[in-house]
């Protein structure tokens, strides 16, 4: 049989498969592996026992009533709010709670003392 396909001819008989992956063997029965997925190249579960966490999994304790804090250089109203509150987005209330010592709320500077409220 013979098939045109955009100028070019294929030819094709019934015992030749007509695709690349025609011979693939879905299950993967046919595959062998020489190597191991754990160290050492032995067999069993993979040992986890030196890895240690990066991260805390509780939260930064709330503040408490009447604390200030001192800016430093670097600083920013949404770091400090990660620092204070673990969410960097309830920057405004520590804006809000000084907003007559805050000008502009991207602008602060080292040394100045602001009250964050709870």
């Amino acid at each position: 049989m013979q098939l045109a396909a955009i100028g070019l001819i294929f030819t094709s008989t019934d015992e030749a498969p007509m695709g690349v992956f025609d011979n693939i063997n879905p299950d993967f029965s046919d595959t062998t592996s020489k190597s191991s997925s754990t160290p050492g190249g032995t067999s069993g579960k993979a040992d986890f026992s030196d890895v240690e966490a990066g991260a805390s999994s509780e939260a930064p304790a709330a503040p408490t009533g009447g604390q200030t804090y001192t800016v430093k250089s670097g600083d920013s109203l949404s770091k400090i709010a990660k620092h204070i509150y673990g969410d960097a987005s309830k920057w405004h209330r520590i804006y809000d709670a000084n907003k007559d010592k805050i000008k502009n709320p991207d602008l602060i500077y080292p040394g100045q003392e602001f009250t964050i409220p709870e």
